[in-house]
């Protein structure tokens, strides 16, 4: 396993200028995915222990506001909850789960045809889940994090950190961003990997 060191942290106002984040790249990483760390220092910041959300890029949720995720309202959840508090978002150029974009598309076709996401995964011979978070763990470890707050639902990104050298202090939920077109992926998620969703 490679070790990361900080490379360049630059600001960058975000939103306009309502937030001001800092941007930071990492040398040492090998996969060529470019992983990014985004710092922000907090406008009430109370906790002593960062809150920290891994976030795994989705260009059609992140960017064009698909609603057949909840990545673009949780990024969005982040920002807004980290700006508060302190911490960081590391993003984690893993798209898809790991399997990519165009295979996502594909695996989005046959979701049309009535299989969930990770059935679909199967069916195109690629894994329900690909992500590999101890990339995260480097990331932080690299920035000087050796506890964190993680915000999120997902029991395995807690696990993978804790087995890489995280001490997770707390598991802080997101919000549950359901809609018509997502449902059927989110409770996917809860019966399948156990995420920690609860529906009204």
């Amino acid at each position: 396993m490679s070790t990361l060191s900080v490379k360049r942290r630059v600001v960058i106002p975000m939103r306009a200028g309502e937030v001001m984040a800092e941007f930071i790249s990492f040398a040492g990483d090998d996969s060529g995915k470019e992983h990014i760390g985004i710092y922000m220092a907090g406008t009430n910041k109370t906790a002593t222990v960062p809150l920290v959300r891994l976030h795994s890029e989705c260009l059609t949720g992140d960017v064009f506001g698909s609603g057949r995720c909840d990545c673009g309202e949780q990024l969005e959840e982040a920002i807004d909850r980290i700006n508060e508090e302190g911490g960081y978002i590391l993003y984690l150029r893993q798209e898809g789960r790991g399997i990519g974009l165009y295979a996502k598309l594909e695996a989005y076709a046959l979701q049309d045809q009535g299989y969930d996401t990770y059935e679909a995964n199967e069916m195109l011979h690629l894994p329900e889940d690909g992500r590999d978070f101890s990339i995260a763990a480097q990331m932080l470890l690299a920035l000087g994090e050796k506890q964190v707050r993680l915000l999120t639902n997902n029991p395995d990104k807690a696990s993978q950190l804790v087995a890489n050298g995280i001490e997770v202090s707390e598991i802080v939920p997101t919000a549950v961003h359901v809609n018509q077109h997502n449902r059927q992926y989110l409770e996917a998620k809860v019966k399948r990997k156990q995420h920690t969703l609860k529906f009204d």
